[in-house]
C-alpha cells in the first residue's frame, strides 16, 4: 500500500513512524509507503481516491501516469465525484463508494476516527462482480459491516441529502448534536434535505437510508422529519468527531470548504428538471 499526498509534513511522519489511526476501540499504526505524486514510480492496479471533492480532477491528473490501464478507481469521497472520475477513465473503470464513519486529520500522520458508520461500494451500472466484492473485502478490514450494493447511487444521493445538514452546521459554532436538535434550525435543515430528495427523485434515484437516517422521514410530516433529525444526531453522541469536516475547514484550517463541489451536480440536475433549490443555493452562497 502506498499513500499519496501533497502534504509534506503528513508524508514525512508516515515515512518516519507510520500512519497512526485512533479508532473508537483503540489505535493502530500502519507502516505503509508514502510519496508525493511527482515521486511515484511504477504502476498501480487499484486506486482509492480519498480527497475532497474540489480536488478530484487535480488528484486524478497527477495519478493517471501511474495507474495501470484497467485499474479501477474507488471514489471514497463525499459528493457525486464518480461522475467526474468516469469522465476521465470511463464508467467501467470507476467503483462508487459511500462512507459515513466520522474522521479527522488531527496532526501529521495522525487520523482520529470519531465514530463507526456505513461503508458501501458498488459498480455504477449496478452489477456486483468479483472486483466489487474484492474492494468490499478490503474495506471490511476497517469496517466489518461493509457491503456491496447494486444501488450505489441510492446511497450516494442519500448521503447528499444527509450531508446537506452537515454542511449547514458549518455556519454555526454549535457541535453537531446540539445543532441538529436546536429547534431554531430544524425547519431549514429539513428543507435542505427535502430539496435534495426532490432532485434525486427527478433523476430517477430512490435515495437510501443508513445510520439512523431514513429519507422517508423527511418526505412525511414535519413532526416525523424532526424525529428524523434527532435520529441523525444519535450517531454523534459521544463521538470524538464533534463537528463536521466543513466546520473544521472554516473554523480550524481557515480554508475554503468543498461544499460547492459536492453540491454542484445537484444544481446541474435541479436546473435540468426546473426544480428550485433556494435553501441549498443560499447555504452555499
Amino acid at each position: 500500500v502506498t499513500c499519496v499526498d501533497v502534504d509534506a509534513a503528513h508524508l514525512e511522519r508516515i515515512a518516519a513512524s507510520g500512519l497512526t489511526v485512533d479508532l473508537p476501540e483503540g489505535g493502530i499504526v500502519a507502516h505503509v509507503g508514502a510519496a508525493r505524486p511527482d515521486a511515484l514510480q511504477g504502476t498501480f492496479d487499484l486506486v482509492f481516491l480519498a480527497v475532497k471533492a474540489d480536488r478530484t480532477l487535480q488528484a486524478m491528473q497527477a495519478l493517471m501516469p501511474f495507474r495501470s490501464p484497467d485499474a479501477p478507481v474507488v471514489s471514497l469521497q463525499n459528493g457525486l465525484c464518480e461522475l467526474e472520475i468516469a469522465g476521465l477513465v470511463g464508467q467501467r473503470n470507476v467503483i462508487g463508494a459511500f462512507i459515513n464513519f466520522g474522521a479527522d486529520i488531527t496532526g501529521p500522520g495522525h487520523i482520529t476516527v470519531g465514530n463507526r458508520g456505513a461503508v458501501v461500494v458498488g459498480e455504477l451500472d449496478g452489477h456486483i462482480g468479483e472486483r466489487t466484492r474484492t474492494v468490499r473485502d478490503l474495506l471490511a478490514l476497517h469496517e466489518p459491516k461493509a457491503i456491496a450494493s447494486d444501488n450505489i447511487f441510492g446511497f450516494l444521493w442519500g448521503k447528499q441529502a444527509y450531508s446537506a445538514v452537515l454542511k449547514s452546521s458549518a455556519l454555526s459554532k454549535a457541535p453537531l448534536v446540539a445543532f441538529m436538535e436546536d429547534p431554531r434550525w430544524q425547519a431549514a435543515n429539513i428543507g435542505l434535505i427535502r430539496e435534495v430528495l426532490c432532485v434525486a427523485r427527478a433523476e430517477g434515484v430512490a435515495p437510501l437510508g443508513f445510520d439512523g437516517f431514513d429519507p422517508a422521514d423527511f418526505e412525511a410530516c414535519d413532526q416525523r422529519a424532526v424525529a428524523g433529525l434527532n435520529s441523525m444526531a444519535d450517531l454523534y453522541r459521544g463521538s470524538a468527531k464533534t463537528h463536521s469536516s466543513a466546520w473544521r475547514d472554516i473554523a480550524v484550517a481557515r480554508a475554503r470548504t468543498d461544499a460547492a463541489a459536492q453540491v454542484g451536480p445537484i444544481f446541474v440536475a435541479a436546473q435540468r428538471h426546473a426544480i428550485p433549490v433556494p435553501l441549498l443555493r443560499g447555504m452555499i452562497d
